[in-house]
This record gives structure tokens, C-alpha cells and sequence, in this order.
């Protein structure tokens, strides 16, 4: 997937910065439970099928296993759904839809028209246009036959790689929905000063910019293309970068250093073995462009701009660890980029931005709830996004649900999920990171502490999200992964509670 650090226009939204064993990665489990004994739960029609995409066991022996649905032979978008329970014995569900399909696979519009109606939804310029595939849309909840078409190109500004997936209603031919798939942001670094990086020597006289302590991961530079062969950096006394943009390697040694902190922070926090949860480390590349003023996860490496007149490289750490946590969450809930799944995905990303900043514990970037704020894109030294209190932006960010929020772009509504995160990490009100305000009449919250919040959005993401999640749904997903994890109605739990609350996502969840 891409999900790109920038914005329509000259303000940049980090569109991928600025979605133990986790149910996306793990080997299914011995015993897994059938969709065909519960059908009631999941929502199923006589005319579905299942397959396990993957599953994970809790040392309780609780089952989480991940299926992918399709109907009539044809995949379900936002079909999927997530089974707890173990030896077949159901606790719940995480289900997207609300009631079986019911619908006929006839289309009354051509693939023709499809691709047509894709092709005219995409900005910028087209180089491939994909086949349209008959789908079940049913990320809404219900059920609409549709065609999913993949039109790649480059963004209009000539630099940014798009795969846009654009969903066309079968019958009526209106555009239902549509996403991009590219998410869009010892060495002496332009940001975290001189840090520890691990290199590989090539030669008695030569070094190379390659991690085998993290998977392997590498960096090169694009020498300010778009295209072509990435060089990778090479160096003959293994001290690399001046801490200015006069050496090329200084921004390499961000990028090289924020992998290899991202890298880290998951495996050392959730056992999540890199971003891939493989072991493999994470490909980088720098100097993207020309005058690029973005950033990139395109599902396999992270690509970075160096910014305006090519004077501010966009390789901060949260800019890092942002578009690689895009990674896991593709890898996980697998949330779709658009409408509220589409803002808690961005909001994922902020997070473990935050948390990743957090345990690397630079001093010269300290950890706080403030993203990109190194990388200076608005030209007056303030952050892109600010959790405490999102709407100080300027922009549009949300600090409360609505229901405009499915409406917004998804980097707008990322701030209801970022001001429940600090909410529940920090607490409401005045606090060493910001003023963060209550919605409505909401009740003050009192926080978990940064370590607490950070493992119950874990465990959401990975174990009870799926790819059409709302912020209804969020809550009581979290609701959950408070209870596995710390007890339900403890502190922590009436803390997700009283966090929502303070956002105005509300839930049918029993009062403690």
C-alpha cells in the first residue's frame, strides 16, 4: 500500500504519515473456529465462503482467527471478520457487516464503463489501468455489487506514485468509494543528532548503509529522480553524515536510524518481529524528486522527498516510523483508507509515530504528541498535527466525532482517534505535552499512562479490528483489548470508557 506524507496542494496531511504473534502474521491455529457453526455471528448468507487469512493463540488459549468472506464466488469488500473463542466454543465477533448478503451478481454496467469512470476519478496521470473486478462492496454494512478498479499513475504533481482503487456501483455506475494504496512521510543525522546506526563492511575500506541487526534493512539515494536504479550508501571510514544537507549521507542516516528505532520499538514492545513480522528490515530510500515535498510507504519500502528547494529531507523519525507503521496496520485490520477506517489508520500510524519517538528517547528529538514538528512544512517551525488538541492545525482536524467524520479526508479525521489516544495515555485538561479540551459535556479523564494505551491499541489493531472499522466499532474493539489485557471494568477499561466519551464516540457498552 502507499500512503503518501502529503496533502492536496501546498499543505502537506502526511497521508501515510502525515493501516507476540499478531492475527495478520501468525500460523493458523490447530483448532480453529468455523464460520459454518456460526453463522448468526458473522452475518453469513447461504450463498458465502471463508477462508482463514490468518490466526493467533493468547496464552489463555483464546483463539483469534482472521477470515476473508466471498459471495457468490466474488470477494466481499469489508467482508471480513475476526472469530475469538476457543475449541470451537464462540466469546464474540468482529464483524463488519450488518445483516446477511442478499443480492444478485448481475451487473446492468460493462467492465468497459467501469474502467471508463475509474479512469476519469484519477488525477494526475494514468500509466496503467487495471481490469475491473465484480465485487460485493459492503463496507458500509450491507451489500452493493460493484467493480474495484486500480488505475496507477503519478499524482499531479508529476513526483508522487499513486494505485488508486476506485469502486463503481454495477448498476448505477456512481463512484461508491475510492483509495490510494501508496501510503503518503555512529552518524551524525540532520534531526536526532549523532546516533549509532549499524552498517556492513563491504571491503577493508568500504562500508555500506545495510542493517543486518534489523532484517537487513537498507538505504540508498534516488539522486533526486523519481525513477531508476536507488544507490546504495557507501562510505570508506564508516562515520557517515555532517548533520547538514551538505553531505548527501545525512539524510540517509535519519532514514537509516528511524528503521532501524520503528524496527525496535515493535519488536521489543509486541514481539512483532519488523514491520513484516518476518524479520525482514525495511528497504529506504532518500533524495526522491525534485524539491518532493512528501514522504511514502508504498507496501514494501519507505521513499522520502527532501522538501521544499530541497533544503528540509522529510526523514524525521515520527515521519519514519509513521509511514512503516502504515505497514503493520496493511498487515493487520488491513483498514481501508477512506471514510473512518481510513482515520483510524492514519490515527495508527500517529500513534506508534508517537510511541516509536517516545522510546527512542533522543534528546535532540524529544518523544512528545506533536507530528512532523521537526520537518517544518508549514515554513513557520509548527507541527503538522497535534494530538493533544487536533483541530489547532488549522486545517479541518477533528477533535470530536460527528457525522461528518466518515465525510472528511482521513488525515481531518484522524484526529478524533489521536485526541482519545492522548486522552488516554495523558488525561484531559492542562498536561506536559498540551491542553487537551473535552467534547461537549463530556466528564475529564484521567490517564493510563502512555505503555498501558499503547498495548490496548495494539492488541485493537491486531486482534479485533477489520478493514471497515468505524469509531463506534473502535470503542468497543478497544473495550475488548482493555479486557484481555488489564480486566474488565478496572481502571483501564473505564479509562477507554471515559476516553471515548471526551471524543463523543458513544457505544452500546455495559456500564461498570
Amino acid at each position: 500500500m502507499k500512503k503518501s506524507i502529503a496533502a492536496v496542494g501546498s499543505a502537506l496531511l502526511l497521508g501515510g504519515l502525515l493501516a507476540g504473534a499478531d492475527a495478520a502474521n501468525a500460523a493458523p491455529a490447530a483448532d480453529p473456529l468455523s464460520p459454518s457453526a456460526h453463522r448468526a455471528a458473522v452475518k453469513a448468507s447461504a450463498a458465502d465462503a471463508f477462508a482463514v487469512i490468518a490466526s493467533a493463540k493468547d496464552a489463555d488459549g483464546t483463539t483469534h482467527v482472521r477470515y476473508r468472506r466471498t459471495y457468490q464466488g466474488l470477494r466481499v469488500l469489508g467482508g471480513d471478520f475476526v472469530l475469538h473463542g476457543a475449541n470451537g466454543a464462540l466469546r464474540s465477533a468482529s464483524v463488519g457487516l450488518t445483516a446477511p448478503l442478499s443480492l444478485s451478481t448481475t451487473p446492468s454496467r460493462s467492465a468497459a464503463s467501469a474502467a471508463a469512470a475509474a479512469k476519469s476519478h484519477f488525477t494526475g496521470t494514468v500509466t496503467d489501468l487495471g481490469s475491473p473486478e465484480l465485487v460485493v462492496d459492503a463496507s458500509q454494512g450491507s451489500g452493493t455489487l460493484a467493480y474495484e478498479t486500480v488505475v496507477a499513475g503519478m499524482a499531479p504533481d508529476g513526483q508522487t506514485p499513486s494505485r488508486l482503487h476506485v469502486v463503481t456501483d454495477a448498476t448505477t455506475g456512481k463512484v461508491l468509494s475510492s483509495w490510494d494504496t501508496v501510503e503518503t512521510a555512529t552518524g551524525n543525522s540532520l534531526y536526532s543528532g549523532a546516533v549509532s546506526i549499524t552498517t556492513t563492511q563491504v571491503s577493508t575500506s568500504s562500508y555500506s548503509l545495510k542493517d543486518a541487526a534489523h532484517g537487513n534493512g537498507t538505504t540508498c539515494d534516488m539522486n533526486n529522480r523519481t525513477s531508476g536504479s536507488c544507490t546504495l550508501f557507501t562510505d570508506a571510514d564508516n562515520v557517515w553524515g555532517t548533520g547538514t544537507t551538505s553531505s548527501r549521507q545525512s539524510a540517509a542516516v535519519d532514514a537509516h536510524y528511524g528503521a532501524a528505532k520503528t524496527y525496535d520499538y515493535y519488536n521489543s514492545t509486541f514481539g512483532r518481529k519488523g514491520i513484516f513480522n518476518n524479520g525482514t528490515g525495511v528497504p529506504s530510500r532518500v533524495h526522491y524528486g525534485n524539491a518532493y515535498v512528501n514522504a511514502f510507504w508504498d507496501g514494501s519500502q519507505m521513499t522520502y522527498g527532501d522538501g521544499s528547494g530541497n533544503a528540509k529531507p522529510l526523514v524525521s523519525m515520527d515521519v519514519a516510523a509513521h509511514e512503516m507503521s502504515h505497514g503493520v496496520t496493511e498487515r493487520t485490520a488491513g483498514l481501508t483508507y477512506s471514510g473512518e477506517s481510513g482515520g483510524l489508520n492514519e490515527a495508527t500510524s500517529d500513534i506508534f509515530a508517537t510511541m516509536v519517538e517516545f522510546y527512542a528517547g533522543n534528546s535532540s528529538d524529544p518523544g512528545d504528541y506533536q507530528i512532523g514538528e521537526k520537518i517544518n512544512i508549514n515554513g513557520n517551525g509548527t507541527p503538522l498535527r497535534y494530538m493533544y488538541n487536533p483541530s489547532l492545525d488549522g486545517r479541518g482536524s477533528q477533535n470530536c466525532w460527528s457525522t461528518s467524520t466518515k465525510s472528511v479526508d482521513v488525515h481531518y479525521s484522524s484526529g478524533v482517534g489521536n485526541h482519545f489516544f492522548f486522552n488516554l495515555a495523558e488525561g484531559t485538561g492542562a498536561t506536559a505535552y498540551g491542553t487537551s479540551p473535552v467534547c461537549g459535556s463530556a466528564g475529564a479523564v484521567t490517564g493510563i499512562g502512555r505503555a498501558k494505551a499503547a498495548a490496548i491499541w495494539y492488541r485493537a489493531l491486531t486482534t479485533y479490528f477489520t478493514s471497515s472499522t468505524t469509531y463506534a466499532k473502535a470503542r468497543g474493539y478497544t473495550l475488548s483489548a482493555a479486557t484481555d489485557l488489564y480486566g474488565r471494568c478496572g481502571t483501564e477499561y473505564k479509562a477507554v470508557q471515559k476516553a471515548w466519551t471526551a471524543v463523543n464516540v458513544a457505544g452500546t457498552d455495559a456500564a461498570c
